[in-house]
């Protein structure tokens, strides 16, 4: 998995990465009660607003961690956003991307240098 300062994680699953948000940030919102997920299909930009999550203590924007292809959105976040608390690095992802440029995740942090970013 790679790591973003925006507390957000991918993970590469074949020709695509899941992005979802990490479990620091989960700790951080509270109990998320909605989530907004992007069309499949849409184009992103890196730091483009893709995803609106709120909680009982705000609202927060997850952002395009790369350039991209939004290619499926995990749509069962819709009907249970508290599945974000329950599992944020696992079940709880957002969405899958096909990466216009790879070479963009060069600047992400593995999950040692994560966890000192946090600490």
């Amino acid at each position: 998995m790679k790591f973003t300062e925006e507390h957000e994680w991918l993970r590469e699953d074949g020709d695509e990465m899941v992005v979802g948000i990490t479990i620091h940030a989960a700790e951080q919102l509270g109990d998320v009660v909605f989530v907004e997920l992007p069309d499949e299909g849409t184009m992103v930009s890196k730091d483009d607003e893709v995803v609106v999550i709120e909680s009982v203590k705000a609202a927060s924007d997850i952002l395009a961690p790369v350039d991209g292809e939004i290619t499926e959105v995990n749509s069962a976040l819709a009907d249970n956003p508290g599945m974000v608390n329950d599992d944020p690095q696992g079940e709880a992802w957002f969405f899958k991307m096909k990466i216009s440029d790879p070479s963009q995740l060069e600047e992400f942090m593995d999950e040692a240098a994560y966890q000192k970013f946090i600490a």
